[in-house]
């Protein structure tokens, strides 16, 4: 049974190195085959995870509309794109990574995402996690791109507007009546201690968070030398926190 984890939250927030922890947890204990998804249109997942990016979604579709008069004959349209769909799929050992990108132009993304949404749904059950890196704000949850989710990460960054960001977050996911199990919420970036003001801020909003992911050194370092997450040592703070994290949320879908 395949066991669906997505990520959101605002821009800013750590949400791609969070999607990768996850990631590299998951293949650190062997839970595989995953399906790693970078549903965002400005797509970093893969550098994050040390995976060059092929074709994305987005650019398959431009070819398809250019080249659709060239489709085998006697195969369907639909046929056809889902064999085109799969040159979008990088393989890497336990994991393979499915990237959104975008199409040409500024008003390209919603089909993109349609198109992501019913790949997935035809993936999904060859593996045994879908891990989803979704686009900042609110918008693929009022398109409905991320529905059908055990597990959504809701993250924010150490900010009174990232919190605010995640109450909406929330609040959309029970009125469009989104199919997700569970909602986390997660608090990224952490200096020693949470500040006085955001405590006070997840009080008003009577949010209580799952995780607390501090801020790590380590992750900044390893962003400057282009080095992936999945190499981060057990010993950084903030991989201590996600491992931490996932040990207690998959422990809890076991009993």
């Amino acid at each position: 049974m395949t066991i669906s984890i997505a990520v959101a939250g605002k821009g800013g927030s750590g949400k791609t190195s969070l999607t990768a922890l996850v990631i590299r947890y998951l293949l650190k204990k062997r839970l595989t085959p995953v399906l790693a998804v970078d549903a965002d249109p400005n797509a970093n997942l893969g550098e994050s995870l040390g995976i060059e990016t092929g074709k994305t979604i987005g650019l398959i579709l431009d070819e398809f509309q250019k080249e659709k008069i060239q489709i085998p004959q006697g195969m369907a349209k639909e046929h056809y794109l889902e064999f085109k769909l799969n040159e979008a799929i990088t393989e890497a050992k336990g994991l393979d990574l499915l990237t959104m990108g975008k199409g040409e132009g500024a008003e390209c993304y919603c089909y993109p995402n349609l198109m992501l949404r019913k790949f997935i749904d035809q993936l999904s059950g060859n593996y045994a996690y879908v891990v989803i890196d979704n686009e900042a704000g609110m918008e693929h949850l009022s398109r409905r791109t991320t529905q059908n989710i055990d597990e959504m990460l809701l993250i924010s960054n150490h900010s009174v507007r990232g919190v605010r960001t995640i109450a909406r977050l929330s609040s959309l996911i029970e009125e469009l009546r989104l199919s997700v199990k569970r909602q986390s919420v997660i608090i990224s970036q952490v200096p020693e201690v949470l500040d006085p003001l955001i405590s006070a801020e997840l009080a008003r909003l009577e949010i209580k968070p799952t995780a607390i992911v501090p801020q790590d050194q380590t992750i900044y370092e390893y962003d400057l030398k282009m080095k992936p997450l999945l190499d981060l040592p057990d010993s950084a703070p903030a991989a201590k926190a996600v491992d931490a994290l996932m040990d207690a949320l998959l422990k809890e879908k076991q009993q």
